[in-house]
């Protein structure tokens, strides 16, 4: 079936069975392959992309429940939490192999979104889920908190 997605701000046709995940329709259909696929259960994160600026997991997402929503993937983030955090996570060398980063990223410019100056205990919890096989978890924490620093100054 043909499905037109609201993708990054643009209107994209696709054509996609019904039950067939948000992920692949973007990765395999759309050719944007920076949301990984990681635990295909939505355990992990790393398929993280915004549907109306909320985090959600593209992996048990399906295409005929997005609807009219508008899809943000890591590629089409352009906000100020967004630009806050790729500053930090370069000034603060975040990633180690970087596999599950633009899921961490995706899960943190929705906690900044909607809160700007979270604790150290609201950013675990919010970021709770998202798996890091490197266990970097302080320094993204940390990549957080530096991200609220930016956008506050």
């Amino acid at each position: 079936m043909t499905i037109t997605l609201q993708l990054n701000g643009d209107a994209r046709e696709v054509d996609a069975e019904p039950g067939t995940p948000l992920l692949w329709v973007i990765r395999d259909e759309l050719k944007l392959t920076g949301t990984k696929f990681g635990c295909g259960v939505a355990s992990c994160g790393a398929c993280t992309v915004h549907l109306d600026g909320d985090p959600v997991r593209s992996c048990q997402t399906m295409i005929e429940d997005v609807g009219e929503a508008q899809v943000t993937t890591i590629e089409g983030l352009d906000s100020k939490a967004a630009a806050a955090l790729q500053q930090a996570w370069v000034e603060l060398d975040v990633p180690q192999c970087g596999y599950c980063q633009s899921g961490q990223i995706m899960s943190a410019v929705g906690l900044l979104t909607v809160n700007q100056n979270p604790t150290a205990e609201e950013i675990d919890d919010h970021m709770y889920g998202n798996a890091c096989r490197c266990a970097t978890y302080q320094r993204i924490r940390a990549g957080v908190q530096r991200a609220a620093e930016i956008m506050e100054g």
